[in-house]
């Protein structure tokens, strides 16, 4: 009965524990001013990224939509606001670039799958622990992506199409630079600095929507050449999302598969990133293994309505909480009313300049690259410099995939790397460990009979250190009759380090001395318990160092010295 309440509480949707509380008329105002807020930020966005990707606006809009409502609806957070964000827009336009849309919508089904299995595998616990490093150097290459990305609408230039590869887009960009628009230059200046004033002056305000809205009323007023949305993708459809599918290669699954688990990590992510700060704007606590779930059927639901890859969008969410959001209703209205602005207000975005899109997206990279905690992590130890710069570069010149692949094994080597170092194995008595009290070190070592040698292990002993133990013996002058290896100080320790400590052992019983073993903590104990090390006498064990002391005096007094001879 606990099991299946536990259960039950990790999975159960934020909305029906809110429904259980309790939820009011004043409530639902405060959600539906929340929602409405988080609607008008969350249009010109959905739009941008949607053409960032490589694809049309109203993919955007769909995703907002589909996505926005059925992470509010299913999800672990109260106030999380879902949809397209920009992570995902430099593996969403090289899967649509190699695979067509088809491609892309089975990337998401399969990244849906994927969020699913690692919510019911309760695997949300575990995205705590991926490396910052790895974290900062992935955004900020993202952010120097898009930035690239957005040079054509910026300035104008006529070409045709922009290569998915980063330096092959500014070899492009340079060929065809003598191709700029002033107007389209004009427009940009003109958003940027709109959402500059308003951040500064009016950060309340909706700057993006502002800035989209005087860069179109300038455009059509002075009837100005500029590249819209109408120009390129013609009109929006203004109907309710339906299913739209097109054909998918599902024979290139397996071809997919690396960049499916590229959107659903990214999606986890950021997904439980932005499930963090909203619970330390409100004080409440998310349900992580939930919210993937939720992240994962939104992101099926998408792909069966044609839209793009989503997750919580953290501005977004911050922006829902600063509004008042209460709950989950404020996430859900904020996908009515976008499907509202998309039935009314469809005609007339076809007249919004693209330069005035790129500004909101140049301005998003901005916000994304995180230049402070990029520096900041610069004057971190030598190891996260290099993961922060692996990550990074490797997500600008080669691929998302791969960044996020070699930033975590090189964390991981540079995590061992530093638990090797940290582990100590030296001689003498240590009088401050095992509960030797505070005498002196030389009349510590002055209690030890004749033949008897002390070594301790600090730190835990696993593959990264269990070779330190090789070259044990050779730093004795005189072979002793018995050898305590205080292990009081060792935390963990794995198969490594128990094979280690039976060649360790193995080596003593050859050259006919006693390894005795003291201190050993509740984990370590139980390894060598279950892999037998024991057996047979190999190893002699006591519970403090003072059994092992008195263990040790008995078994040299009672053995004859050995031999002055070297290891065989």
């Amino acid at each position: 009965m606990d099991r299946a309440r536990s259960l039950r509480q990790q999975f159960e949707p934020k909305l029906l524990t809110v429904l259980r509380q309790g939820y009011s008329f004043g409530d639902l105002r405060a959600d539906a001013v929340a929602g409405l807020t988080v609607a008008v930020v969350a249009l010109p966005l959905a739009m941008a990224l949607a053409i960032a990707s490589g694809t049309t606006p109203d993919k955007g809009l769909t995703t907002a939509i589909v996505a926005g409502f059925l992470i509010s609806a299913l999800g672990g957070s109260r106030v999380q606001i879902g949809g397209p964000t920009a992570a995902f827009i430099p593996v969403v336009f090289a899967v649509i670039a190699e695979f067509g849309y088809g491609g892309l919508i089975l990337c998401t089904l399969l990244a849906g799958l994927m969020l699913i299995a690692a919510g019911l595998l309760r695997l949300g616990t575990l995205m705590k622990y991926m490396p910052q490093p790895v974290i900062t150097g992935f955004t900020a290459g993202i952010a120097v992506s898009i930035f690239s990305s957005q040079v054509k609408d910026a300035l104008g230039l006529r070409m045709e199409q922009v290569p998915a590869e980063f330096v092959a887009r500014w070899i492009a960009y340079g060929r065809h630079l003598g191709t700029t628009q002033p107007t389209a230059v004009a427009l940009l200046v003109c958003g940027l600095l709109i959402i500059v004033a308003l951040r500064r002056w009016r950060p309340k305000w909706p700057g993006f929507l502002i800035a989209l809205s005087a860069c179109t009323a300038i455009a059509v007023a002075f009837a100005l050449p500029a590249e819209t949305i109408g120009t390129r993708f013609g009109d929006l459809p203004s109907a309710l999302p339906v299913f739209s599918i097109p054909q998918i290669p599902f024979g290139r699954t397996l071809e997919l598969l690396p960049a499916s688990f590229t959107i659903a990590f990214l999606a986890g992510v950021e997904s439980l990133l932005s499930a963090v700060v909203a619970d330390g704007m409100t004080g409440g606590r998310h349900r992580s293994n939930g919210e993937l779930v939720a992240q994962g059927v939104a992101n099926v639901g998408s792909a069966l309505f044609g839209g793009l890859p989503a997750t919580g969008a953290i501005a977004r969410t911050a922006t829902n909480v600063r509004a008042g959001a209460r709950s989950p209703v404020s996430g859900m209205l904020h996908a009515a009313f976008l499907l509202v602005f998309l039935l009314l207000f469809a005609p007339l975005m076809r007249h919004v300049p693209l330069a005035a899109l790129a500004a909101v997206l140049l301005a998003v990279a901005w916000n994304m690259s995180e230049h402070q905690q990029f520096r900041h992590t610069l004057s971190a130890p030598w190891g996260d410099r290099l993961v922060l710069l692996l990550t990074f570069f490797l997500t600008v010149f080669v691929d998302l995939t791969v960044a996020i692949q070699a930033g975590i094994v090189m964390a991981a080597f540079v995590f061992m790397y530093r638990m090797s170092e940290s582990v100590e194995i030296s001689g003498g008595m240590h009088p401050d460990d095992d509960g030797d009290g505070g005498d002196a070190e030389g009349a510590q070592r002055r209690r030890l009979p004749a033949g008897v040698e002390v070594y301790r292990i600090s730190g835990p002993l696993f593959f990264g250190a269990a070779n330190r133990l090789d070259n044990l013996l050779d730093q004795f002058v005189e072979t002793p009759r018995a050898f305590i290896l205080r292990m009081r100080l060792v935390p963990i320790i794995d198969a490594s380090g128990a094979h280690a400590l039976k060649a360790l052992a193995d080596r003593c019983r050859r050259r006919g001395i006693v390894l005795i073993v003291s201190g050993l903590q509740a984990q370590p104990n139980r390894i060598l318990a279950d892999m037998a090390l024991g057996r047979e006498g190999q190893v002699r064990f006591a519970s403090d160092f003072e059994r092992a002391l008195q263990l040790a005096e008995t078994i040299a007094s009672e053995r004859a010295p050995a031999p002055g001879s070297v290891a065989q």
